[in-house]
């Protein structure tokens, strides 16, 4: 494992597990949403964007951390190995809820309220992002590590056995 993705509905636990498997392999960990997001809230242009990503994918190692599904594809030709973490949209919720009014070093400003519209792009996930995701991963299944987590308590065994 030298070229990681992690992906998966917000408030799965991407950026903790991401921390977590970074402590255990050394690997450098890079944030899309740092990448995307500015700190007052506004983003970066596409193209800007692209090109970041892009210099982190030449590099010969990396953690991606982030579903931006419109250069998932990318991500996926460059990687080794695919973490999803699909988890229960209950469990999604209640982690976005208790993220609320937290310094996270995986985004540029602290949430202060639940956004409506994210909670119901959340809600939404599963339906409208997930059979996209998966159809991807089937696509570039050859020569990829594809891992996918139905719960925290998979991840923690995974990262457990794993890395002793």
């Amino acid at each position: 494992m030298q070229k990681i993705i992690v992906i998966g509905s917000p408030g799965a636990g991407k950026s903790t597990f991401a921390r977590r498997l970074r402590d255990k392999t050394g690997l450098p960990l890079y944030y899309l949403d740092m990448l995307w997001h500015k700190p007052d809230r506004t983003t970066v242009s596409r193209e800007e964007f692209d090109l970041q990503l892009g210099k982190l994918l030449e590099q010969d190692e990396w953690i991606l951390d982030g579903n931006f599904q419109r250069t998932l594809e990318s991500r996926l030709k460059a990687c080794d190995t695919v973490f999803l973490l699909d988890y229960p949209l209950e469990v999604c919720l209640s982690s976005v809820e208790n993220r609320i009014g937290q310094v996270r070093e995986d985004m540029p400003w602290v949430e202060t309220e639940f956004d409506p519209e994210f909670r119901q792009w959340i809600v939404d996930f599963q339906q409208k992002q997930l059979p996209q995701i998966y159809e991807l991963l089937e696509k570039h299944r050859d020569n990829r590590n594809i891992v996918i987590f139905r719960s925290r308590e998979e991840a923690d065994q995974y990262l457990g056995q794993q890395f002793c």
